[in-house]
């Protein structure tokens, strides 16, 4: 299905900022 591919690929865009946006890294 195409919005769950929509949905999924947003997630991760979401989950990539949050990880580059975040002030400690590992």
């Amino acid at each position: 299905m195409l919005t769950s591919l929509f949905i999924l690929a947003l997630l991760v865009f979401a989950y990539m900022l949050y990880v580059l946006l975040r002030p400690e890294r590992f």
